[in-house]
């Protein structure tokens, strides 16, 4: 293997040390980026490489836990690489580092699709410092953080209070939930007319692309809610970024979703909280609940009101999970019915069927 370009690293930190990897085509971003991380603490810089075949050569023998990732690279660009870094990086986090990811591109969803846990705005080389150090340091924070214990995996495919028969399929994620989530809509038939409610930690202008990138996944139609719009079956509905999703009943019959736009206790804008309790208000113990990989709690008070209606619940197992924290904190609440891995809550649900 050829000498790796542009390696740093860090003496001056007694504790445990993160590992990071910088792919970049930019001489100057890989420094000045070099130079952020080694002025963190529990970090250094395996090393920086300037396109996917330097990367792929390093990660062949070397470990990492993240890998900050150009999408515009000579040769393969970034995104047509991601699945094969994601691979050789043998469970290194992908940090998505690029100007390409400009607020709404649809290339930031589709990097989160294909499985980056987090993306980043680059900015030109004459303007990397302040604002872009404190996100890169935010963000390098929470994917190296380290979780809570789990706790023993339920891995039984649940048993629904009604049978195998729900009404309404409720998911929420954040971090890295949109690569989870692709896993578990792949595996809905066409058949599965289940009504499903998504809440994804994104901003507004993300959502017109998710909804298209849902559609494809699900092999359904898929919609941004707006208020009063109807439940129906076989149809996908997202939470906007500036809005939570709330069930309700409708006089004639049916359900339909209001926008909420006030504070949730979560702090989350949009929240699942909302969405999941007032299904288990309007379906109770037909509520199917899917918590996927996700910082923080958001959901968990959702969760247990399902699990009081006599709802089903599952989560992401840790294993699996960017960050187990949504996921985690319904589980260690003791309000998960099972505690599985994106591909077998996709089996379980497609498993189920509406009632007749």
């Amino acid at each position: 293997m050829a000498v790796m370009p542009d390696q740093h690293v860090r003496p001056d930190w007694a504790g445990p040390v993160a590992r990071i990897l910088i792919v970049d085509d930019s001489v100057v971003a890989r420094a000045v980026i070099a130079r952020m991380i080694d002025q963190g603490r529990g970090y250094e810089v395996a090393a920086a490489v300037s396109d996917v075949h330097m990367a792929l050569a390093f990660l062949a023998q070397e470990k990492v836990d993240v890998i900050l990732l150009d999408i515009e690279l000579p040769g393969i660009d970034g995104l047509t690489a991601l699945p094969d870094i994601i691979a050789a990086g043998g469970g290194a986090k992908v940090l998505v580092v690029s100007s390409a990811c400009d607020e709404g591109a649809a290339v930031t969803v589709q990097a989160l699709a294909l499985g980056a846990v987090d993306t980043l705005v680059k900015p030109n080389n004459g303007s990397m410092i302040g604002g872009f150090a404190t996100s890169l340091e935010r963000k390098l924070q929470r994917l190296t953080q380290s979780g809570e214990p789990a706790p023993q995996p339920q891995r039984q495919a649940p048993s629904l209070a009604a049978g195998d028969e729900f009404d309404i399929v409720a998911i929420g994620a954040s971090t890295g939930g949109i690569h989870a989530l692709s896993h578990v809509l792949r595996a809905l038939p066409p058949s599965f007319q289940v009504p499903i409610l998504i809440t994804q930690h994104l901003p507004e202008s993300f959502m017109p692309y998710f909804a298209a990138q849902v559609a494809i996944l699900a092999g359904r139609p898929c919609d941004v809610a707006t208020d009063h719009m109807r439940i129906r079956p076989g149809r996908a509905i997202l939470a906007p970024g500036d809005a939570h999703l709330r069930c309700t009943r409708l006089a004639e019959g049916g359900a339909a979703l209001r926008l909420l736009r006030t504070p949730a206790s979560s702090g989350c804008m949009p929240s699942v909280d909302p969405m999941l309790a007032s299904a288990a208000e309007i379906f109770g113990a037909r509520t199917l609940a899917i918590m996927l990989s996700g910082m923080g709690r958001d959901g968990a008070e959702g969760a247990a009101k399902v699990a009081a209606a006599g709802g089903c619940v599952i989560v992401q197992d840790q294993a699996s999970s960017v960050i187990w924290g949504m996921p985690g904190a319904v589980a260690r609440a003791g309000n998960a019915s099972a505690i599985l891995p994106p591909d077998e809550i996709g089996r379980v649900v497609a498993a189920q069927r509406r009632p007749a």
